[in-house]
């Protein structure tokens, strides 16, 4: 019988971790999904923002990179400022959950 509650109580430990990491996942989770991110591109030229959840909220393009004649470098200058501050927020949600889960690949997050 102390073997089976021996068990018990290891199972017991092992679920109040679990439930500890996922409510410092759904912490984590929460600030990135309320931080802000800018990229930039063309010496800010062209600067976005996003919010951690990878929506845009806002984009600023100077005057002066407007041309007409040349549609594809501006184009080029959104593309670049995108990616940017989307490797921002992909680094910075791989740092935040690394130190909750210690590294360990967790599907969805």
């Amino acid at each position: 019988m102390a073997r089976g509650q021996m068990g018990g109580n290891n199972m017991n430990n092992l679920m109040k971790q679990a439930q500890k990491m996922q409510a410092e996942m759904q912490k984590a989770q929460a600030e990135l999904e309320s931080t802000i991110f800018e990229g930039n591109s063309g010496g800010g030229a062209v600067t976005v923002t996003f919010t951690g959840k990878k929506q845009l909220r806002d984009l600023k393009i100077a005057k002066d990179v407007v041309d007409p004649d040349d549609v594809e470098m501006l184009q080029d200058l959104v593309t670049a400022a995108i990616n940017q501050v989307l490797e921002k927020i992909d680094k910075e949600t791989e740092s935040k959950m690394g130190r909750v889960t210690g590294g360990m690949n967790i599907p969805g997050f």
